[in-house]
């Protein structure tokens, strides 16, 4: 459930005997199934995920301070609610002083009239520092400190492990630097586009009259037509998943033969690392656009664009108006969302971190708490069962794989046993003890925050990877693949229904939390994850053949996505989220595999009217209960890997045989395949 950045129900037992003809004695374990939100006029064989949620969509009402509502954001709320609790304890008594620096931190946020006193005046070093530009070579050196400062620039920096190295990690500089969600909001005449491009111009302009900059109504426009351009030069996000044109090794000092006039020395010595050797260009020929650019853009129209990212970057710290004019664009005009989150929510987030990689200022501070409150040992147990169950099934299907030649099924073997799984909490927390906090200085904490994991990771460099690193907090509710570790991970707060629940019998848990790891598992055998041997390398394991009928396979499921319309007009991208769909329509195979093999030769029992097939089924879709604002669907459709939540949990199960039999699917039925058109990759 993750890619390269800087770098979420029964109706009555009678309505299933009818629907379905199920018969036999009921057992009367709990099912884990919610009986409230099915829709009885929808059948399974026709639409599994309005089946299991369309009484719930029905009836629920996104949250005013929401783009969308489901099952990740509702575990997500409650984690919210459990972190609050974590942090104020803090505030008042803290433990030590790590919990001081969250007491205080969070105290710093939630003090309104100090913020309001201090105005712009946290900022005004800044903003004095871009009016003293005077040279490109003083331009490149302040979007180097931008990177430091974590202030959003053309020219993204930041550190990772080497894709062909492994054991090492590596610089790399990638396209940055725009204001809207994606490339397509500049350059599509769209109707929604060109609204948000408006409202992007008129929010520059309103951010230079709060900050009493001159001349706000011309950097609005001056803004907008520097985003356009760069945006024209940037990779599209199907061409940045490819993990082979993404790795582009450089000799620093071979840099300017890709850009002659860029000075590099300055860049990096401004970013802390003046002494670089190699470094990965992500992107290449954008920077070579942006040389262009930068040549062609006169140095005044550079200095509102830096005022203004700075300004946009700390609106969310600084007074109310700023604020609320942050919000204006940033959430109602592009995610459709009619109301801010109350200020405590937007505290914990900050301090404990708001998602996926997302660490807060100290989230692991947090993790440590929450893992001690809210995480149970017996759920890391079975958790570890379940994950061994899946990891062994995986390989019995490997093995058992027409379309895979033996030396390729080899391979594909000894990635998988080099697999390593990382469940509930990091063994080796984050340090925060060089990192200063204080009560009364929001702004400063959150720059000061910034530097201090900005030096974390510059610190890396020269230093073997470290493998007990993790990208997600423990109360994140999510989960992750990383490619160059070969390593999945699953965070405390996703352990929990309806994604895992301990009280529930195994048919749903395997459907939820089952098909959620063999899916992190599927992204190692991903079109893009398959190209990373087991040490986490980038290089090709695969006979040519072998490749050519995966790629037949992965190319039937572009199509089949492709054909998805979540929103009149509006198409899935087959491309962008092939990675994801090959992981759920895989993960789900292996997941019901798994669970037939944890019954022996048994059918399984029958509770609450289903078989523990179709448990197995409804569990799927019920993880996948979502709603959406029409201005975060158009979003994500053009930025999201994964597909929306309908197709997630319909979009599998068409390909899998096992579905025909639960609910006897036949021809006539929406979501009937003929068996010869179903693809079956892993």
């Amino acid at each position: 459930m993750n890619g390269w950045q800087k770098m979420r129900i029964l109706v009555p037992a009678v309505l299933i005997v009818f629907a379905f003809g199920v018969s036999g004695h009921a057992d009367e374990r709990y099912s884990g199934i919610d009986p409230d939100g099915f829709d009885k006029e929808v059948r399974a064989q026709d639409d599994l995920f309005l089946h299991v949620n369309g009484r719930w969509l029905l009836t629920i009402e996104i949250p005013g301070d929401k783009s969308n509502y489901g099952s990740f954001t509702a575990l997500d709320d409650a984690a919210r609610e459990n972190i609050q609790a974590i942090i104020e304890a803090s505030a008042k008594s803290p433990e030590d002083e790590t919990g001081r620096k969250v007491g205080d931190f969070y105290r710093s946020y939630m003090d309104e009239q100090r913020i309001e006193e201090l105005g712009l005046k946290p900022l005004q070093k800044e903003l004095e520092n871009i009016a003293k530009i005077s040279s490109l070579e003083d331009l490149i050196r302040h979007l180097g400190s931008l990177q430091v400062s974590g202030v959003d620039g053309p020219v993204g920096f930041f550190v990772s492990t080497d894709a062909k190295n492994s054991s090492q990690y590596l610089a790399a500089v990638v396209q940055s630097g725009t204001t809207l969600p994606d490339r397509n909001y500049y350059l599509k005449d769209d109707e929604k586009y060109v609204a948000a491009r408006q409202a992007l111009k008129a929010y520059v302009e309103q951010m230079f009259k709060l900050a009493d900059l001159p001349e706000g109504e011309a950097a609005g426009a001056a803004v907008l037509d520097l985003e356009m351009r760069l945006a024209g030069i940037q990779w599209e996000r199907t061409e940045l998943r490819n993990a082979e044109k993404r790795y582009n090794l450089y000799d620093v000092g071979d840099l300017p033969k890709l850009t002659p006039k860029f000075p590099w020395a300055t860049f990096l010595s401004a970013v802390g690392t003046p002494d670089l050797q190699k470094i990965n260009v992500v992107t290449p020929s954008y920077f070579s656009g942006l040389e262009e650019i930068l040549a062609a853009t006169p140095l005044a129209v550079w200095k509102q664009y830096l005022q203004f990212h700075v300004l946009d970057a700390s609106a969310t710290v600084l007074p109310k108006a700023f604020v609320d004019a942050h919000f204006e664009l940033h959430s109602k005009t592009l995610a459709g969302i009619p109301e801010q989150k109350p200020r405590w929510k937007k505290a914990v987030d900050a301090t404990s971190g708001a998602g996926a990689g997302d660490f807060g200022v100290l989230g692991d501070a947090v993790g440590q708490l929450y893992v001690r409150q809210h995480f149970r040992p017996e759920a890391k147990q079975r958790m570890d069962e379940l994950v061994g169950n899946l990891l062994k099934t995986y390989e019995k299907s490997i093995h058992e794989l027409t379309w895979m030649t033996s030396a390729t099924k080899l391979r594909a073997l000894d990635k998988l046993h080099k697999m390593t799984p990382k469940i509930g909490y990091p063994v080796q927390w984050r340090d925060y003890s060089g990192l200063e906090i204080r009560p009364d200085d929001l702004l400063g904490n959150i720059r000061r925050s910034a530097a201090f994991e900005h030096q974390r990771m510059i610190n890396k460099l020269g230093k073997p990877v470290d493998r007990n690193e993790w990208g997600m907090t423990p109360q994140t509710v999510n989960a992750y693949y990383n490619p160059s570790l070969n390593e999945i991970v699953f965070p405390a707060a996703i352990l929990q229904p309806p994604f895992f629940d301990a009280k529930a019998e195994d048919a749903v848990n395997y459907g939820g939390i089952g098909a959620v790891i063999g899916h992190e598992i599927s992204h190692g055998f991903d079109d893009q994850g398959s190209k990373y041997d087991g040490d986490g390398n980038l290089q090709n394991w695969w006979t040519d053949e072998d490749r050519a009928a995966f790629e037949k396979l992965t190319a039937a499921l572009v199509k089949q996505y492709a054909a998805y319309e979540p929103l009149p007009g509006k198409p899935l991208n087959g491309n962008l989220t092939l990675g994801e769909n090959i992981a759920d329509l895989s993960g789900m195979a292996i997941a019901y595999k798994a669970y037939r093999m944890s019954l022996g030769d048994g059918p399984g029992p029958v509770i609450d009217g289903f078989t523990s097939s179709q448990r197995f089924f409804l569990g799927w879709s019920q993880i996948w209960r979502r709603k959406y604002r029409d201005e975060e669907m158009v979003r994500r459709l053009l930025t999201d890997p994964h597909s929306p939540s309908a197709f997630r949990a319909n979009g599998p199960v068409i390909n899998l045989d096992a579905f025909y039999e639960a609910f006897d699917v036949r021809p006539g039925d929406r979501l009937y395949k003929p068996k010869e058109e179903r693809i079956q990759i892993w």
